[in-house]
């Protein structure tokens, strides 16, 4: 199963991979157990936007070996235009998922990013949730006066499994630029899953997540900061869909 290609769709100009979680957890699993390298992203509606007009962001996710879907619009999206896609497969879900598949197969695990306080919370919850997981190491997200040496501590500490908890899209071309360097068999942007693990964000209501609304959860959690964001990038995708649609439909 881990040579095995992935299904594959091009929505908006981005390849992804339109794989449920067990799916997804299987793949990875397999990749594991081959000790193949795999580097691993997800694409929601902001970043889809980002990819468009980053050239180096856009590099930075083609190159990897799976893109999951993670954000309600983008799954709409794609199926309006005639995509399957049967389900999103949200990052901070994904982490949990290979946390406790790594806690099982006693894989080592590297958490890389956030604060030192939030990255010392994730580690104490994770472990407790999860007393047979192994931490090789972890690290703030704020070294980029000295990523060699950075990339070095990652190889040196024996971890198969890497979390690099950075915005994007600084995650996604650290990860890009070092792969090769690193010495984990798979690595994965969560972006801001730390602070949530540690308790300092809430995560949306269920309800919220399934209706597509989580983005509005965060808005008004952080207005000042949220609200441009989100309105800006899905103006744009609301130009990008329209564009795909009527090519989907004039292909019909």
């Amino acid at each position: 199963m881990a040579d095995a290609p992935l299904p594959v769709i091009d929505f908006a100009g981005a390849r992804l991979n339109p794989l449920s979680m067990a799916e997804t957890v299987r793949w990875i699993d397999s990749r594991l157990a081959a000790r193949s390298f795999t580097q691993h992203a997800v694409v929601n509606v902001a970043k889809l936007v980002h990819m468009r007009r980053d050239e180096q962001l856009r590099r930075s996710v083609e190159g990897c070996d799976i893109v999951n879907i993670d954000g309600m619009g983008v799954v709409w999206g794609a199926r309006l235009v005639g995509h399957a896609v049967g389900e999103r497969v949200a990052g901070i879900d994904l982490f949990h998922a290979l946390i406790e598949l790594a806690a099982a197969r006693g894989y080592p695990v590297y958490l890389l990013g956030a604060t030192d306080e939030m990255v010392l919370a994730t580690r104490d919850r994770l472990v407790e949730r999860h007393p047979a997981l192994k931490v090789a190491g972890y690290h703030n997200g704020y070294f980029w006066d000295d990523e060699p040496a950075m990339v070095h501590e990652i190889a040196a500490s024996g971890a198969r499994l890497l979390f690099v908890a950075i915005t994007s899209p600084s995650k996604e071309n650290f990860i890009d630029r070092w792969r090769d360097q690193l010495g984990v068999d798979f690595v994965m942007g969560v972006g801001g899953t730390f602070d949530v693990v540690a308790g300092k964000v809430k995560r949306a209501p269920h309800w919220m997540q399934r209706s597509g609304l989580e983005w509005l959860y965060r808005v008004i959690q952080e207005p000042r900061r949220m609200f441009y964001r989100y309105f800006s990038t899905n103006i744009i995708f609301a130009r990008i869909l329209t564009v795909e649609l009527w090519r989907s439909m004039s292909r019909r």
